[in-house]
């Protein structure tokens, strides 16, 4: 029965729309700085400096090295010619420690973007990304943020099948209607 439960519970969550984001299009981004890692060198990401370059993707993910959150580095990572053609910034917040991240950062991310650690937290409520059954975790949410810090587009779908090619749409239609004449 316990077991049961516990797939059913999995199953609507994985099949719950997009829409539990609290943070609606047209706000403003919380600033922060975390510590991140890309391709195993850490250094300091400060949202506001990323977003001086172009619009950011900031995508929270429960934990590195599980089945969905390895299968969306991937995607990203694969991505990352086009978002960077674009003139978009890529970076990726979860719970995990540096160390760990590290590591993320080389084999899972393929040292094409890097990823933030927010081990108290404090990043993932600003955005209003916790997972409300393991407030520990982040939930799987992508946002769009435009280089005036607005909130362009958020997405929550603990299925990671969807957050590249959303993010990349929104992006495509920003630049669209970015470019210079």
């Amino acid at each position: 029965m316990r077991r049961s439960f516990a797939s059913a519970l999995t199953t609507l969550l994985l099949a719950a729309p997009g829409a539990f984001a609290a943070l609606p299009d047209g706000a403003a981004a919380p600033d922060f700085t975390a510590v991140a890692s890309r391709g195993g060198n850490t250094y300091s990401f400060s949202l506001g400096t990323a977003l001086k370059q172009g619009p950011v993707v900031l995508y929270f993910y429960p934990a590195a090295f599980t089945p969905g959150c390895t299968t969306e580095a991937h995607d990203f990572a694969k991505a990352m010619p086009e978002f960077q053609a674009l003139g978009a910034t890529v970076i990726g917040v979860s719970h995990d420690p540096i160390a760990k991240l590290q590591r993320f950062s080389v084999s899972e991310c393929r040292k094409q973007f890097p990823v933030a650690s927010d081990a108290d937290g404090r990043i993932m409520k600003e955005y209003d990304a916790v997972l409300a059954q393991h407030p520990a975790y982040a939930n799987r949410t992508s946002y769009v943020i435009a280089p005036d810090g607005k909130i362009l587009y958020s997405y929550t779908n603990l299925d990671p099948a969807e957050h590249v090619a959303n993010t990349m749409a929104v992006i495509r239609r920003w630049d669209k209607e970015h470019k210079k004449a």
